[in-house]
């Protein structure tokens, strides 16, 4: 009842006139930078930071959220109409919904993500003041072996999932894990694929290669088919969600919190761990498992409202530990300090006016989100009328812009072609590209937290299965890679007992 008593006074701070414009600028902002290939909402705050040394402190945390929140749907929409993701969270948004705005069906996958973006930020947001001391108690429990059985399950689940083949999907993930280990080594110091070159001794942003990827290894793959011909105009569709489109969404936008809650909040890879998570089990549960990688509505609206829910659990973390879960909650925490704000346990009764009214403004975000981004989705939607020439050409200006801007140097273009090149080798051979993504974000911490887990056990393998939780997530792995071998069987056996 105390939460509820504070989030009401919080929301007299953020309903004040001065702090609901800044709300509304970091939503128009965060929205705008995440339509950019490669500039995210980390970026975008980094960027705003030397902005709000005038500012004081509520009124610039509130308009950090909602830039966060912006970002994080602006990221969706290119990732939905051009296949090319604005930042890492919005990568699986593009395995069904580039392939929806092919069909003419933009402004619904665009709607839905609106829509599941909101619920999910409503959802996790609520979960974020019920929660917060129970979660943050759960996430200072898990340990390096449990944090890398998570990283497992996601490594096995994403190329278990995608693509043609698991085989692919194993190739894609390897060829992901391989750019990770680029640069020093944390634990010896020694270089590792670098070549000899010092830039690439801090290792491949992850940035460069999701933009690479994506962006630049699309632009070059339509090319290579507009030889050939000019490709036929893509239908912008109807503006809104169907009867049917609804029923298969609610649901979707309901399950994404859940999913997305608890991963914010522990540093296990931030919002893309839950998203594909959430894609997963969108598959698994549909009654229309078809559609799947041809457009189904299903795989965005629930990775986009785990997204969402899993930017409020970051959160949790942050603000009660002092625990950055992502790139964005470690560049709000440097804001805190910059303005002498240590956040952890006291920070609740430090600065509740702080704490309380940036909560709150993240349910005011969230509406003027909504406000702002539905009734646009057939404005953004018709972005995929422009003639492909000058659409890709517009990408990859802006793809270079976004990597030269991640570290000022002209070798992050040339990195970034070498990745589109691989990008276009991967589509040219059926590997998908997230498990790739996923292998170079996830790569480095799980190889940290294996290192530690064996180090607190003395090398005993004994030592990643130690918790009752690793062991959880093991068994939850064994069943997923059996589980295409004891349906075989099953089928088998049901057809004998038939026959």
């Amino acid at each position: 009842m105390d939460s509820i008593n504070s989030l009401i006074d919080g929301f007299g701070t953020a309903l004040t006139p001065m702090n609901l414009l800044w709300a509304a600028i970091g939503v128009l902002l965060g929205t705008a930078i995440g339509v950019l290939p490669g500039i995210g909402p980390a970026m975008a705050v980094a960027l705003l930071l030397p902005v709000t040394y005038g500012l004081e402190p509520t009124g610039a945390f509130i308009m950090f959220a909602g830039i966060y929140y912006g970002a994080m749907f602006g990221g969706s929409t290119t990732s939905i109409l051009l296949n090319t993701p604005g930042e890492s969270a919005a990568v699986v948004a593009a395995i069904e919904g580039n392939p929806m705005a092919k069909s003419g069906r933009g402004a619904q996958a665009l709607a839905a993500a609106a829509i599941g973006h909101f619920a999910g930020g409503m959802i996790g947001t609520m979960l974020l003041v019920m929660l917060a001391p129970k979660v943050a108690e759960l996430a200072v429990d898990i340990g390096a072996p449990d944090y890398f059985a998570i990283m497992v399950l996601a490594f096995i689940a994403v190329t278990s999932v995608l693509g043609s083949s698991r085989i692919r999907g194993l190739a894609s993930l390897l060829i992901g894990l391989t750019i990770g280990l680029v640069g020093l080594d944390s634990m010896t110091g020694q270089q590792r694929l670098t070549f000899g070159s010092l830039h690439l001794a801090d290792g491949v942003d992850v940035v460069i290669v999701a933009v690479g990827l994506f962006a630049i290894g699309e632009a070059l793959w339509v090319a290579a088919h507009l030889r050939r011909g000019g490709a036929p105009p893509i239908p912008v569709g109807r503006p809104w969600l169907g009867k049917d489109d609804v029923k298969r969404t609610w649901k979707p936008w309901l399950r994404g919190p859940f999913i997305g809650f608890p991963f914010g909040a522990i540093p296990a890879g931030g919002a893309e761990i839950p998203t594909f998570l959430s894609y997963v089990t969108e598959k698994r549960l549909s009654k229309n498992k078809n559609e799947f990688g041809k457009g189904a509505i299903e795989g965005v609206a629930g990775p986009e409202s785990a997204a969402s829910a899993s930017a409020a659990g970051t959160l949790v973390s942050m603000l009660t530990l002092g625990l950055p879960t992502t790139a964005v909650a470690a560049v709000m925490l440097a804001a805190f300090q910059q303005y002498g704000i240590q956040p952890g346990p006291l920070l609740f009764e430090r600065e509740p006016d702080l704490v309380w009214g940036l909560i709150a403004s993240l349910f005011v975000g969230m509406v003027l989100l909504l406000a702002l981004n539905l009734p646009l989705a057939p404005v953004w939607a018709k972005l995929l009328r422009i003639p492909r020439p000058y659409l890709y050409a517009g990408i990859l200006f802006f793809a270079g812009v976004g990597a030269y801007a991640v570290g000022g140097e002209a070798l992050d273009l040339v990195i970034l072609l070498i990745i589109g090149l691989i990008g276009f080798g991967m589509r040219r051979y059926g590997l998908p590209i997230l498990p790739a993504v996923i292998g170079v974000i996830l790569g480095p911490n799980a190889e940290m937290q294996l290192r530690r887990a064996l180090q607190l056990s003395d090398g005993s393998v004994s030592g990643l299965v130690n918790t009752g939780f690793s062991i959880t997530v093991y068994v939850i792995i064994a069943i997923l890679l059996a589980w295409p071998l004891l349906k075989k069987l099953f089928l088998r056996r049901r057809e004998s007992v038939s026959s």
